[in-house]
């Protein structure tokens, strides 16, 4: 059941999440789980019984993703920004969601390409770009970044046509090195 916009209020979400536990194989927010004054699902899935086994990912974007439980009812409280809550349900919600539901997901498929672009970033997390593919003069593939940063930005998943996934350990990457390319038509 859809229970449509809950306003950002601690009795509203409590009520909400309490309702779908209550008539739910799994439950999947949105927005509310980082640690603003208005993110009130951490504290309202506690208060309704539940519990969380994840939070805070190591992965950009969607750090503030969280997992967990009411009763035996699976919780997915996916980031509110709307790249970082599209790509932690790509990669997190779904293959959940299809193991509930008896599917068994298919090893996520990564495919070697050359970096078109550079790029920097903090150790420690995995993080994912959003990326199109173009053929370069000697036939080889070459994913260059497409659209503008920042897990706000959803226009800049509209024309993308996969995710080069950039290790924890790996922290710049310069044109030309080999990246792992995850094409979006392998997570859906």
């Amino acid at each position: 059941a859809d229970h449509g916009i809950v306003p950002d209020r601690a009795d509203a979400v409590r009520s909400a999440l309490a309702a779908a536990a209550a008539e739910a194989d799994a439950i999947v927010t949105s927005g509310g789980v980082s640690v603003g004054d208005e993110d009130h699902v951490k504290e309202a899935l506690e208060a309704t019984g539940g519990r969380l086994h994840h939070w805070r990912l190591a992965i950009k974007p969607g750090k503030p993703v969280a997992l967990g439980q009411i009763g035996g009812v699976a919780f997915l409280g996916l980031p509110g920004n709307p790249v970082a809550a599209m790509v932690t349900f790509l990669l997190v919600a779904r293959p959940l969601l299809l193991h509930l539901a008896g599917a068994e997901p298919l090893p996520l498929r990564r495919f070697p390409v050359a970096a078109g672009f550079g790029h920097g970033k903090k150790p420690g997390r995995r993080e994912f770009l959003r990326a199109v593919l173009e053929t370069d003069a000697s036939g080889a593939l070459v994913a260059h970044r497409h659209g503008r940063e920042g897990a706000g930005m959803l226009s800049s998943l509209a024309g993308a046509e996969g995710l080069v996934e950039l290790p924890e350990d790996v922290t710049a990457v310069a044109p030309g090195d080999p990246v792992a390319y995850i094409p979006l038509s392998a997570l859906i």
